[in-house]
């Protein structure tokens, strides 16, 4: 954790600083500072009260660094079940980032996003090197661009990890990292955000600047933008299924001694 409770005050891990309580469980807490890891409090049980909870990279410090202090390390509970989790950041409008840069398993991915619901996930797409090379390879496959900074392809998984296809949230792509923003092209300092889709192989993303998403984050209209484009997105697909049904329903027909005859054999119902 970043924060802990001293004399209630949320407090930043330092040498030498005693009596600090975790703000989730009250538990204490002792300073973690040393070389390798980014300084944080740790449980004295050594036992997170967040099983979802995972240790900070400078990765995680510097995207919530982006957004203020009070909106960071946000503990929510579920009033039926008394879960309670750690939110990176919850903005004042009740959006939820979490910032991932470790492996996360299909069922815990799953977890979060029925958890906190409105949400979106920041990925650390440097921490495997093919991760990059392969969205450029996927750019060269003739992608269809919807409208300006909206692309559609034919095959997500040559442009994004797998795990990350069945996600029922938007999930941000960071090519960048940890790099001087100065030091890369745009195709790295640029965000990708991947929607979610009905279909296993197609996807469609869009093209964000950094600081946009960002601002927008800020002053609550990325919720807003982006529910109003994936409720179209919805509609564009249960109007395409009907298409589908309707094409489907539509009598063969076939020539026979120069006059056309309907046959009574009509295509099975369309299935996902």
């Amino acid at each position: 954790m970043r924060f802990a409770l001293i004399n209630d005050k949320p407090t930043e891990a330092m040498s030498g600083l005693v009596d600090a309580v975790c703000p989730g469980c009250g538990a204490s807490v002792i300073a973690k500072c040393g070389i390798q890891k980014t300084h944080h409090w740790a449980h004295k049980n050594m036992r997170m009260c967040d099983s979802w909870w995972e240790t900070e990279t400078e990765w995680h410090r510097a995207w919530k660094n982006k957004f203020p202090a009070e909106w960071q390390e946000i503990f929510l509970p579920d009033k039926q079940t008394g879960e309670k989790h750690i939110a990176d950041v919850r903005t004042e409008h009740g959006l939820v980032i979490e910032f991932q840069h470790s492996f996360i398993n299909p069922e815990e991915r799953i977890s979060r996003e029925e958890f906190y619901k409105k949400m979106v996930w920041v990925v650390d797409g440097t921490r495997l090197t093919r991760d990059f090379p392969r969205f450029i390879k996927g750019g060269k496959f003739d992608p269809t661009e919807l409208k300006p900074g909206i692309i559609k392809v034919d095959f997500a998984d040559d442009y994004f990890p797998r795990n990350w296809l069945k996600s029922s949230v938007p999930v941000v792509f960071d090519f960048l990292g940890l790099d001087d923003p100065a030091s890369v092209d745009n195709t790295r300092k640029t965000l990708y955000c991947l929607f979610p889709s009905h279909d296993d192989f197609e996807a469609v993303f869009a093209e964000i600047p950094r600081g946009a998403f960002i601002k927008t984050v800020l002053n609550g209209e990325w919720s807003e933008r982006v529910t109003a484009f994936m409720d179209e997105m919805e509609q564009e697909y249960i109007e395409t299924q009907k298409q589908r049904q309707r094409n489907m329903q539509r009598p063969i027909y076939y020539r026979k001694n120069r006059s056309i005859y309907p046959v009574k054999i009509y295509r099975k119902k369309w299935r996902r």
